[in-house]
């Protein structure tokens, strides 16, 4: 029989044809020095053995619960797992990730201790069985007030949009929803969540583990899924600019770079050249509104603030000079 009492955490994990990463996953997640909390599994029609191995779990661990779906995709089983949850904070582990045993035990000891909604380690990033990114040792606590945590989010400095290597109050979630049938959901959501948040803390600490799978979207060759990022900037840019103007430098310049480095991935990884044309295009599309702005209110460097000028004035301007200066070979 499970436990009536709410847990204090709900850790929702997605999973869809990984049946040879999950049960590395689940162990770490059960491994935890922290023990109040239910798992939330959300098996998005897999057609391998992942569904099978993660009742298994269930079927050993009362804190396990395993909902199966259709396909519909990561937002969707991280909505499905969000309406099922009912522990005070919530946090994400991809199935085909890890974490680090103390790791939710130092994220909620953060927020209870320093009062925030939002606590964030260290995002560790595995290749090949090599952590490339290791502590320093010092695990070191920065508290950010509402603004400062929403700057830092786009500089970048201590943590990015990954929603994995964070714990959310669960009040955080009121009235917000992953964006269905699109890839790039964390970067569409967790500004979000750290606007209906008053306080967060860092600890520059490895909780989580993301580990790089070579066949994964993200990590394989410029595909038009990546540009469901633009759709995300689409939406990002006029919420940002009504509600936090002060912060407008810090979004515009997150927004080129993230523009540039995506036209370094087309002009390298694309072939097609219709395709590579059409992938600028939208680049340009979702530019051009801020192209004054971007240039005004940011200190890009000059390699950058050159790309984005040929691509406002025209395509196949960038194309030719590409061609003839290498302007977009990748740093």
């Amino acid at each position: 029989m499970r436990a009536t009492m709410k847990p204090k955490l709900s850790i929702i994990v997605p999973v869809y044809n990984i049946e040879l990463y999950v049960s590395d996953c689940l162990d770490s997640i059960l491994a935890q020095t922290f023990s109040d909390y239910e798992v939330i599994v959300v098996n998005d029609g897999s057609t391998d053995h992942s569904g099978h191995i993660c009742e298994a779990y269930a079927s050993r661990d009362e804190r396990i619960t395993v909902i199966h779906q259709a396909y519909g995709g990561v937002s969707a089983a991280r909505n499905t797992g969000i309406e099922r949850a009912t522990g005070a904070y919530i946090g994400f582990v991809d199935g085909d990730d890890r974490i680090k045993p103390d790791m939710y035990e130092r994220l909620h000891e953060l927020c209870v201790n320093t009062n925030s909604d939002i606590s964030i380690c260290t995002l560790g990033r595995e290749i090949n069985g090599k952590l490339i990114n290791p502590d320093n040792g010092l695990a070191d606590v920065t508290e950010l007030d509402h603004n400062e945590a929403l700057s830092e989010l786009f500089k970048g400095t201590l943590y990015r949009f990954s929603l994995c290597n964070k714990l959310f109050k669960a009040s955080c979630f009121k009235n917000i929803q992953f964006p269905e049938g699109r890839i790039h959901e964390d970067l569409s959501t967790t500004y979000k969540l750290f606007a209906n948040s008053r306080k967060s803390v860092f600890i520059d600490k490895v909780g989580y583990l993301y580990i790089k799978r070579e066949n994964s979207i993200l990590t394989s060759r410029f595909s038009e899924k990546r540009m469901d990022s633009f759709i995300g900037w689409n939406e990002i840019l006029p919420f940002m600019s009504k509600h936090y103007e002060e912060l407008s430098e810090e979004v515009l310049a997150c927004f080129a770079y993230w523009a540039v480095d995506n036209i370094y991935y087309i002009l390298n990884q694309v072939k097609n050249k219709q395709a590579k044309r059409n992938y600028l295009r939208g680049i340009q599309a979702s530019l051009n509104p801020y192209y004054s702005v971007v240039l005004k209110k940011t200190s890009l460097p000059v390699k950058y603030r050159t790309i984005i000028r040929l691509l406002h004035h025209h395509v196949g301007l960038l194309l030719v000079m590409n061609r003839l200066r290498n302007i977009g070979k990748e740093q």
